[in-house]
């Protein structure tokens, strides 16, 4: 049986949260629900199963290095949680592109000079053998995003989204068009957190909507402290963002667009308080119209680790893009990508009907 060998796009907090999780729950048992983990084997894939071959990055902090070290390297602070091992990846210079906005410069180091070719990355992927590529730029990283989903696509290997850059929802049909044509899976797009602030939403606005009330407006607010939330301080960096999350909560309310065309929605980053680290706090408000028309709110809170959440789910995320792969699946796979994916290319009704789709994917 084939291994999961994944090529890392972005060695950030993130790509440091799914490195450090599948060496800590590299002995996970079949048999038995462990607390923070959806699937200890998904298909015929154990989380011991995945295998780091390759990564790309522009920081000079992370560039040269091993990528059992990179990972630990500034501006990272996701903390150490598990012991990796020298895993004799060495982290590739990547083309900066768009990848680095001009307010993040001194924080991110880049390599000035790093432009590598198409070809050079292409022939990395296929010289490591990687069959899955994983994209962990920062938010905004379209041209960078697209180059590298090039670079999937010509080595063969499944591709993950895992930033707001529309990739496999591509709106304009190209992305999966491309996908479909060179018989490569895609995955995506957007992350979505395991217990994070979209999926809360979603459920309290599918509640509501089940219950017969009519909502009337929302927001979701969150704030940060990593380097993400410094990055999308600004705006211009945030439009597909505020897209994709509002999407996915507005989707499932049937006056949605209407509440989007009247502003009535809110939802996405709002601040940077760096002393939150990874740390991150939302808050959710939703108003709406009850029996008789009396008025209801609800206002939650939720504070949880930005990148564990979304980990998890890129654990499942990589090995379903290998399942994919495995099938010989051509473009989008969206039983997967409804389930794992703010963004995906299509959303399903609810996130239970999401996860039977999911389900029924990887047992088929």
């Amino acid at each position: 049986m084939s291994k999961v060998r994944v090529a890392i796009v972005g060695v950030g907090n993130a790509a440091s949260a799914l490195v450090q999780g599948v060496y800590y729950y590299m002995d996970a048992d079949d048999n038995t629900f462990i607390p923070g983990l959806m699937h200890p084997r998904l298909g015929k894939y154990h989380i011991s199963d995945i295998e780091f071959v390759a990564a790309f990055d522009v920081s000079k902090n992370k560039v040269g290095k091993d990528l059992s070290e990179a990972i630990f390297e500034k501006p990272n602070i996701t903390p150490k949680f598990a012991d990796v091992p020298k895993l004799g990846v060495k982290v590739h210079p990547g083309p900066v592109l768009d990848g680095v906005a001009e307010h993040m410069r001194d924080v991110f180091n880049p390599i000035e000079d790093s432009n590598p070719a198409l070809e050079e990355v292409v022939k990395v992927l296929e010289e490591s053998d990687a069959n899955v590529v994983v994209n962990l730029l920062p938010v905004g990283s379209e041209q960078a995003t697209r180059f590298y989903a090039q670079a999937a696509v010509l080595a063969g290997a499944s591709f993950v989204n895992g930033i707001p850059v529309f990739i496999a929802s591509d709106p304009t049909g190209y992305w999966p068009k491309v996908f479909t044509e060179h018989g490569v899976p895609v995955l995506g797009d957007d992350v979505k957190g395991q217990v994070g602030a979209t999926i809360l939403h979603r459920t309290l606005v599918r509640l509501l909507v089940a219950r017969g009330v009519l909502v009337e407006e929302t927001y979701q607010l969150n704030v940060g402290g990593n380097t993400d939330f410094l990055n999308m301080t600004v705006e211009e960096r945030l439009k597909t963002k505020r897209i994709s999350k509002t999407r996915a909560v507005t989707s499932i309310i049937p006056e949605g667009r209407e509440l989007e065309a009247a502003k009535k929605v809110r939802i996405g980053p709002s601040d940077y308080v760096p002393f939150l680290g990874n740390t991150k706090v939302a808050y959710i408000y939703i108003k709406g119209r009850s029996f008789a028309d009396f008025p209801m709110t609800i206002d939650v809170k939720l504070v949880v680790d930005d990148k564990s959440m979304i980990a998890g789910v890129l654990i499942d995320a990589v090995r379903a893009a290998k399942i994919a792969l495995d099938k010989g699946l051509k473009g989008p796979v969206p039983e997967a990508s409804a389930y794992l994916f703010k963004h995906p290319p299509v959303q399903a009704p609810s996130d239970e009907e999401a996860r039977e789709w999911f389900e029924k994917f990887v047992s088929s």
